[in-house]
């Protein structure tokens, strides 16, 4: 039965970018909404008096109190469930959402048929999978856009006046924690590394959460055939009766599979007789970058839009209109025959280690906040890609103590500055070591905030480096 919310005592925990919005359309169905949010800051006072000008009741910096008479408790996704107010829930036995459930809830509820959603979750290549997937299906004709951890919102898309086709979805596992009764029409878990390990407590509850986005699947739950954590997720998934598990691979797909033969991306799961054909969707020169995780992204998003029966032209359309965002692998120049890349987005090892197997030798501009992570596995695996390495930020000594274990000939620059200035050094210090041939790439492996507002603002200090450089 749908949830009525009029006159419901509604608790709404945290502003921001998804509390904002839950409030106010919580408001509109005509619950009594309170507020919690922790900190009292002016952008904190900002919203909060745009939202009582409205009615909604909002209390800063006491996130921990839950309202007296609290039916239900809407959360923004980043707040941790050992927080005082999700205990305080649980003893008075009231449930807890994130927005992606009420989202999901509030589906069709104005009577329009609810869009179905292909919903994207992994440790890393979430947001470009999921624009990819949107540039496939308007290729098709359908009526669509790329929402959630992307940065539209789903509440906008869901109540909005605008109808989808269908809703290509990016979930985090701190989304997916909040939403039990999700149930996507398909779904993929891109890959699998530790991360957010202190929000979730174990790698364990962390699988365990990016794992429900499996949870209810109707035509297909997609994997990833490198990534053996993933198709143990789809084993575990209790899906529809029908459902099928698809794999993607960068070898040469079998049968219930996407992947390349010669260059080619090809399906072997949404054919006739697949034990015997293949179908022929896209070159990989049709992806941009054609780097090995993006072509790993591609097949994600192609399998997910084959499940919704989009064609074969249609996912070769989309991939030749899609654009990446800036700081994805993004080349910035070439100077003096070396190739400059920014992936500054690669703010893990996992994400750090698709973007060094991407390119040849490589002088590795990394560091910043490590976030509890280590460097010996990463380091590993590049040492033989490796002309040189400038590292810069807080922890930086992580990975060099690394580098000197796993690389000790590759000649290391330690700059000992945390200023936004030391990256203008290290793009120096990198073309120094550089040869022709050769590619300078950013892939930090850690946090940006130590030095930087956020990953963007590194990457555009690197571009910015770089193109004194060509001056």
């Amino acid at each position: 039965m749908p949830f009525d919310f009029q006159g419901k005592h509604v608790t709404v925990a945290g502003l921001g970018v998804s509390g904002v919005p839950a409030a106010k359309v919580l408001h509109g169905l005509g619950a009594r909404v309170t507020v919690v949010n922790d900190g009292d800051d002016e952008r904190a006072r900002a919203q909060a008096a745009d939202l009582e000008a409205l009615g909604v009741t909002v209390r800063l910096g006491d996130g921990a109190t839950l309202p007296k008479g609290t039916e239900l408790i809407v959360t923004a996704p980043g707040w941790k469930p050992d927080k005082p107010l999700f205990t305080a829930a649980h003893e008075a036995g009231v449930p807890v959402w994130g927005d992606v459930e009420l989202a999901w809830r509030l589906r069709g509820r104005d009577g329009r048929e609810a869009a179905p959603w292909l919903a994207v979750t992994g440790t890393n290549g979430k947001t470009t999978t999921v624009q990819m997937l949107a540039s496939i299906l308007k290729a098709a004709g359908l009526r669509t856009a790329a929402v959630g951890n992307i940065g539209v919102s789903l509440l906008d898309a869901v109540t909005g006046d605008e109808e989808y086709d269908v809703l290509a979805v990016e979930l985090s596992s701190y989304q997916l924690h909040w939403a039990p009764s999700l149930r996507a029409h398909s779904a993929v878990v891109l890959n699998l590394a530790p991360d957010h390990l202190d929000w979730h407590g174990s790698m364990e509850a962390y699988a365990a959460d990016k794992g429900r986005i499996y949870e209810g699947n109707r035509v297909a739950c997609v994997y990833n055939v490198a990534d053996k954590a993933t198709e143990d997720l789809v084993r575990e998934a209790d899906v529809e009766e029908g459902c099928r598990a698809v794999g993607f691979t960068l070898g040469s797909p079998a049968p219930s599979q996407l992947g390349v033969v010669d260059g080619i991306l090809v399906d072997r799961a949404f054919v006739e007789d697949r034990q015997k054909n293949a179908q022929e969707l896209a070159e990989v020169t049709d992806v941009d970058p054609p780097a090995p995780h993006n072509i790993a992204n591609a097949l994600a998003a192609a399998g997910l839009a084959r499940a919704f029966g989009v064609s074969a032209a249609a996912v070769r359309d989309g991939l030749r209109a899609f654009t990446p965002d800036a700081h994805r692998i993004a080349h910035v120049a070439d100077v003096d025959g070396v190739a400059y890349v920014d992936d500054s987005k690669a703010t893990n090892t996992h994400a750090a280690e698709a973007s060094l197997a991407a390119y040849e030798p490589i002088v590795w501009i990394a560091g910043g906040l490590a976030k509890g992570a280590t460097f010996d596995e990463l380091v590993t695996g590049a040492a033989k890609r490796l002309r040189g390495a400038v590292l810069i930020g807080a922890d930086r000594a992580l990975i060099r103590e690394a580098l000197a274990r796993h690389a000790p000939e590759v000649p290391v620059v330690d700059l000992d500055r945390t200023d936004t200035g030391a990256m203008l050094q290290a793009v120096r210090e990198a073309q120094r070591l550089a040869r022709p041939g050769d590619t300078v790439l950013l892939a930090p492996a850690c946090a940006s905030m130590d030095m930087f507002t956020n990953y963007n603002k590194r990457g555009d200090a690197f571009a910015e480096a770089v193109r004194e450089l060509g001056a």
